[in-house]
């Protein structure tokens, strides 16, 4: 098989870098991927248990040439190391977001966030609405029901966090969703088990006392929802759609698009970021 060098040369060129940021106070080195372009930035959050690495792929896609980018680990999560893992919560992650934002110099943006991903650039889209040109929020939190890994702190609690998240990593395991095994595989070496337990509680608080529908629907930016048709029972989705949001289910998936089924959510996100160009050009 001949490979086209000169494709994958230019379509995998992307910088990785380590950002000394102080968050709060806190010492934090965060391990980035990112690069320049002509067209409006893309800007991806991954989620619990996830890396930037989820998105490394937008640089084969033909579809995203010459469109710049940014994603990074996490606080605790990945290759980014926090000085003070019990300070870890949503409102700290957007806090990241926003000094991320800074540091690249990206003033307006695609939002696009994955999970745990999904609530920080809710919360951040909330933050900074005039900045965000679209928002695709793949399977992140907007209803209490959406805590279906985050509130295992509550349901399975335990003082000790190695044990906790030793337990949550053989039910990822076990669990009949698309992806799971596959997920859980890998937890132990992308998260620091001291960091679950804020992220976890505080995306409890959030999604039962935050009013994030509100704040999803309130946007002025377009949305999308993707969501893997193993959740397609999930009980807002036609009320959302009612309301303006661009539904996008994506087969043979769980809660994990980009381990399922990528190919596929890489074009939807494609064709709703420039549709969502389309759209402001019109106005």
């Amino acid at each position: 098989m001949t490979q086209n060098t000169h494709d994958v040369a230019t379509s995998n060129a992307f910088e990785t870098s380590t950002v000394a940021l102080r968050i709060d106070g806190v010492p934090v080195n965060v391990s980035a991927i990112h690069r320049q372009g002509t067209r409006p930035p893309v800007v991806m959050l991954h989620g619990f248990g996830s890396t930037k690495e989820d998105y490394a792929d937008i640089a084969l896609h033909r579809g995203f040439d010459a469109r710049p980018f940014l994603a990074y680990d996490a606080p605790g999560c990945g290759r980014t190391n926090c000085a003070d893992l019990s300070r870890l919560s949503i409102p700290f992650l957007v806090e990241t977001a926003v000094a991320m934002l800074e540091h690249v110099g990206f003033e307006r943006f695609h939002l696009v966030g994955h999970s745990m991903g999904g609530l920080t650039s809710l919360m951040l889209a909330h933050a900074m609405p005039e900045r965000v040109l679209s928002f695709a929020n793949i399977e992140g939190n907007i209803a209490p029901e959406d805590c279906f890994l985050s509130r295992q702190i509550v349901d399975y609690p335990d003082d000790e966090p190695e044990r906790f998240f030793d337990a949550f990593i053989e039910r990822a395991h076990r669990a009949p969703a698309y992806a799971s095994a596959l997920y859980a595989a890998s937890l132990r070496h992308k998260v620091r088990a001291e960091a679950v337990g804020g992220i976890f509680r505080s995306m409890v608080d959030l999604s039962d006392h935050g009013e994030l529908m509100d704040k999803f629907l309130a946007l002025p930016c377009p949305t999308m929802f993707m969501y893997g048709s193993q959740n397609a029972s999930l009980s807002y989705l036609a009320d959302i759609e009612r309301k303006g949001v661009a539904l996008a289910e994506i087969p043979a998936c769980g809660h994990f698009p980009m381990y399922s089924n990528p190919v596929l959510m890489w074009q939807t996100l494609e064709r709703f970021q420039t549709s969502a160009e389309s759209l402001s050009a019109a106005a």
